[in-house]
């Protein structure tokens, strides 16, 4: 398998919780636990030596296709050698449960599923918790694998599976003779999970994303892409809060080898507010007003300011931080969590907002009822910009220098 490295060429599942980033050939390279703006238990992105991945690794004779099922947010890895075959599906579970609720723990599911023949593989499970800042032990118990680092802070990360767990320690090399499972749970332990069981979640969600996409118009061109687009910005959207993020990741770089990398996991007003218009073109309304309620809840005063970004559970101070030791996406340094931009004044973020602001009221004038709110909010802005609309800002580009005047903010 060659690996190529000079394309951000991912596989994103999710749970509109958290999220991970797969590789074509099936290693999983980044995600957080058990939120988007959380630690991460794998980060080889950031970092190709100590970042931490999980792989199923087979010989260079196999071909490796990957593609989502259709109209899911479940991704499907075909490995094959012409005698010898199967499939790697990922998922993070997300489905309706019969209180109503949704179910979208902390977990990652893996099933290597068998088409034919014996294949060979290797499982190559390193994670690395917290951003690999410290020590990550790993070791099997009983019932599952478990790995934890306590130098640091201490974090726990559980892998069910039916495999020999030897076989995990040790990555020696296993023919697949049954369909296998693996279940990584953050903190949590579970109850063993079972083939049926994990099979089951499997196809809860596709359910789940297939009604989703179902609720979605059609288009005469490009529906798959706009489709795959639609579902990829759901998938950035934090539903406790109704916080829209700007990027599942952080620091990967606007030019390789520069320093101009930032953390992109949270919500701008700018870009989620535009993402919010779209989503409520194509009618998906309980998203667009979870996100209106976000912006209610980070005003708790009418007359505060803005800010251009908040967390996902609407954190206001989002202090940044380098992790130094990490060697970033292509060795582009530093590595940044937080973001300082959260002290700028960017003009523009105002008028974007108040567009999505009077498509919502115009198009469910009928149905919202924060009109209200929202007039008070939108009162707040136009006093804010009537005396700040002149000012020097830092722009849409976010400039970390002196503050100058742009265009695109008047």
């Amino acid at each position: 398998m060659k690996i190529e490295r000079e394309s951000l060429n991912y596989g994103i599942i999710g749970n509109c919780k958290s999220s991970a980033l797969i590789k074509k050939d099936t290693s999983i390279e980044w995600c957080c636990l058990p939120q988007f703006d959380s630690d991460s238990i794998f980060c080889k992105i950031l970092d190709e030596e100590i970042g931490g991945y999980f792989k199923i690794e087979c010989n260079k004779t196999y071909k490796i296709n990957q593609k989502y099922f259709r109209n899911t947010c479940v991704l499907q890895t075909n490995i094959s050698d012409g005698e010898n075959e199967f499939e790697v599906i990922d998922f993070m579970p997300r489905f309706k449960k019969e209180n109503g609720k949704y179910y979208t723990p902390p977990e990652i599911s893996r099933i290597l599923k068998l088409k034919k023949g014996k294949p060979k593989f290797k499982v190559l499970y390193e994670p690395k918790l917290a951003f690999a800042s410290g020590n990550t032990r790993t070791y099997k118990k009983e019932k599952f694998v478990v790995s934890i680092v306590d130098d640091k802070k201490y974090e726990t990360l559980f892998l069910y599976t039916n495999l020999d767990k030897d076989a995990i320690i040790n990555s020696y090399e296993n023919e697949l003779r049954e369909n296998i499972y693996f279940v990584i749970s953050y903190n949590e332990k579970i109850n063993l999970p079972s083939m049926d069981k994990v099979f089951f979640e499997l196809d809860q969600t596709k359910v789940y994303w297939k009604s989703w996409c179902y609720k979605t118009p059609t288009f005469q061109e490009y529906n798959n892409e706009i489709l795959r687009s639609a579902m990829t910005l759901k998938l950035l959207n934090y539903e406790k809060t109704g916080a829209i993020i700007a990027a599942a990741t952080t620091s990967i770089p606007e030019s390789i080898g520069e320093v101009r990398n930032w953390d992109y996991r949270f919500c701008w007003i700018r870009d989620a507010s535009m993402v919010i218009k779209v989503i409520s073109k194509i009618g998906h309304t309980k998203m667009v007003k979870n996100f209106i309620d976000f912006i209610l809840n980070i005003i708790p005063d009418k007359n505060e300011k803005l800010q251009i970004m908040y967390g996902i559970s609407g954190e206001k101070n989002l202090t940044e931080k380098t992790l130094d030791y990490l060697s970033g996406y292509k060795n582009s340094k530093p590595v940044r969590i937080g973001n300082a931009a959260y002290l700028q004044k960017q003009n523009d973020i105002y008028g974007i907002l108040m567009d999505a602001i009077h498509f919502q009221i115009q198009k469910y004038s009928n149905e919202d009822d924060k009109h209200e709110e929202l007039w008070s909010i939108v009162k707040s802005i136009v006093w804010v910009v009537k005396n700040n609309w002149k000012l020097a800002d830092k722009g849409i580009w976010e400039i970390r220098g002196d503050n100058m005047h742009f265009t695109f903010s008047k």
